[in-house]
């Protein structure tokens, strides 16, 4: 039986971000067929079908990744930067969630092709409702065509 494409990826570091960010996910119902990546390094072989994510067809890429910045291996910022340079990627829908309140990030984010940025809230039920927004938003409203 073949599996079914994922339709999120999310790369955090993080594990309580990552809770949070699945239970919010969860909680607004986007939680099927979601892949995660703990580092920037598992990432990028994961959507370029690498190490042990060869045997994953890479047709099957994802409606939406949800990117920190501050990752081990291969930060935010450089995972960004490979996923809108390669062909097969470049149409991904990118949303940064981080930490960092630096312009200098932000400016570099939407320069390298970032589809929206945003700052991980503090308060608990901000941060749920911030990802189930988000969620909701790349995923059942925003219409995507990775097809040339």
């Amino acid at each position: 039986m073949a599996q079914e494409a994922v339709n999120l990826l999310i790369v955090e570091d993080n594990a309580q971000h990552l809770e949070l960010t699945l239970r919010a996910l969860k909680r607004n119902n986007l939680s099927s067929n979601i892949a995660v990546a703990k580092d920037g390094a598992e990432a990028l072989d994961f959507l370029f079908c690498r190490g042990r994510y060869a045997d994953r067809c890479a047709d099957e890429i994802p409606r939406l990744i949800i990117l920190d910045l501050k990752l081990p291996k291969v930060d935010g910022m450089d995972v960004l930067r490979e996923i809108k340079a390669d062909e097969r990627t470049c149409r991904i829908p990118v949303v940064i969630l981080t930490t960092s309140r630096e312009e200098k990030d932000l400016r570099e984010s939407y320069r390298l092709g970032v589809n929206s940025f945003i700052v991980k809230p503090v308060d608990f039920n901000q941060f749920m409702q911030a990802v189930g927004q988000l969620g909701f938003y790349w995923l059942s409203l925003n219409e995507v065509s990775n097809k040339e």
